[in-house]
């Protein structure tokens, strides 16, 4: 006859393995939820202040996807190992999500001591990872709450820390952030530019502007780079330094960029025939493997050449998964399309990859170019760029020129190509068509 102790028991083993994760050993999401709902009741009558902190590895999917899964598994594992020996007898650490963790600090009471606390954390997560024969190196980001009063529920504690969390996420590696008021405010914005910018896309309403690229000795235009421009009727102008990370981060960027391309490539068909077409794919369409069938079909809807079409992309966005990016720029190059590396000079590895990817073009960033008359450090980069951009035989683009003076010491140094305010503004398509209709009576700018 079964005993009511070895029921028991069946019972508390069937609990615990629900409220485990098999890969780690450590309590899931459901364990501490159930924590933190524990830590709140005990504390209901004398609302002492505890908190809570949730962890996110930095670039985690690329070195899966690098090393492979079960390699990821590993990783993953010697993670949850380290977190668990980090904690006190009080503190207690789950696996909540595919790389992320929740850690609950009963004992700790204020801002400092959690900082302090996720900051080891980050520390401790930063040793290098054994993966075989090799190793690897991950950071991590992590969000904090803390429990002042007894009217904050789990849920409201949890989703705190991870408003915290994504402000770590934007703000880079590494990054350890405790939850504010203002925060929340902010997360609200963005929600409400997220929900009118998909509005906008579905209805049509954000447009292309066109910013001229030209020849350095001349001034003769010779392309234009594709900006976004929104004007929401409720928010106003929205710049796209705020609606375009938004894109991407709420998985947007894709309908949005095949708007303003098809937009770009329709107006851009009444330009003269040897004028190109610059045009931005963000990172996450690098490992999208839909990307370049995308644009082949926008293409071909309109009748663009695509020989007249050039690619923008940054270092980031083949950091994030290399051999996508790779295929899809194959892809598009098969058909004419050039491929143009933005904002050289600002990334982690950017001799590695010129190396590594095959590019027509490079962009010097405004950076160097904002400070190539007062800063010898800034000349010198900007002249070992185009001397190594003449031995690989890739064309060079300087961009964000404002004075004259930058233009002329940019073409001392052998530059050709150039863009920034001095040579024009982005302009919407009638505007830009204007502008090239006057091109043919002003040699100076004459397009053809």
């Amino acid at each position: 006859m079964q005993t009511s102790f070895g029921t028991g028991q069946k019972i508390k083993e069937t609990t615990d393995l629900v409220l485990t994760d098999s890969l780690t050993g450590l309590g899931n999401h459901r364990r501490f939820y159930d924590k933190i709902e524990r830590l709140i009741n005990d504390r209901s009558d004398d609302p002492a202040p505890f908190a809570v902190a949730i962890l996110d590895l930095d670039g985690f999917k690329p070195i899966n996807d690098l090393f492979g899964h079960k390699a990821g598994d590993d990783i993953l594992a010697q993670v949850a190992m380290r977190l668990r020996a980090s904690m006190d007898s009080y503190s207690a650490v789950c696996r909540i999500g595919a790389d992320e963790f929740g850690c609950l600090f009963p004992m700790v009471f204020s801002e400092d001591a959690v900082l302090n606390k996720a900051r080891m954390l980050i520390e401790i997560l930063s040793a290098p990872y054994d993966v075989g024969d090799r190793t690897a190196r991950l950071s991590a980001s992590v969000g904090c709450s803390l429990f002042y009063s007894g009217d904050e529920t789990t849920e409201i504690l949890v989703n705190k820390a991870e408003t915290a969390l994504y402000h770590a996420k934007r703000s880079g590696r590494g990054q350890v952030f405790v939850y504010t008021r203002s925060m929340e405010e902010a997360a609200k914005r963005v929600t409400r530019i997220e929900q009118a910018l998909r509005r906008a896309i579905s209805a049509g309403e954000v447009e292309p502007h066109f910013q001229p690229i030209v020849d350095l000795k001349t001034r003769r235009t010779i392309g234009f780079e594709t900006l976004a421009r929104w004007t929401d009727r409720d928010l106003g102008v929205v710049s796209p330094a705020v609606f375009i990370p938004i894109a991407e981060e709420r998985g947007i960027i894709g309908p949005l960029s095949q708007l303003v391309l098809r937009k770009a490539t329709e107006a851009a068909k009444s330009w003269p025939k040897d004028l190109f077409l610059a045009f931005n794919l963000s990172p996450s369409q690098l490992v999208d493997q839909n990307t370049g069938l995308h644009i082949l079909s926008i293409l071909d809807r309109s009748g663009f050449d695509p020989r007249r079409l050039e690619i923008e992309i940054t270092e980031t966005g083949l950091m994030n998964d290399p051999a996508s990016a790779e295929k899809i720029l194959e892809d598009l190059r098969r058909v004419g399309i050039r491929v143009s590396l933005d904002d050289f000079g600002t990334g982690q590895s950017s001799l590695g990859r010129l190396r590594e990817f095959h590019f027509d073009k490079l962009k010097i960033d405004r950076t160097f170019v904002s400070s190539i008359l007062d800063d010898r450090p800034s000349e010198h980069i900007i002249r070992a760029i185009l001397a190594m951009c003449e031995g690989l035989g890739m064309d060079v683009v300087a961009e964000g020129i404002e004075q004259e003076a930058q233009a002329q010491r940019l073409i001392e140094f052998g530059c050709r190509g150039g863009q920034g305010y001095l040579f024009g503004k982005p302009a919407d398509a009638d505007a830009t068509l204007a502008y090239l209709r006057d091109s043919f009576r002003n040699p100076r700018h004459a397009a053809v």
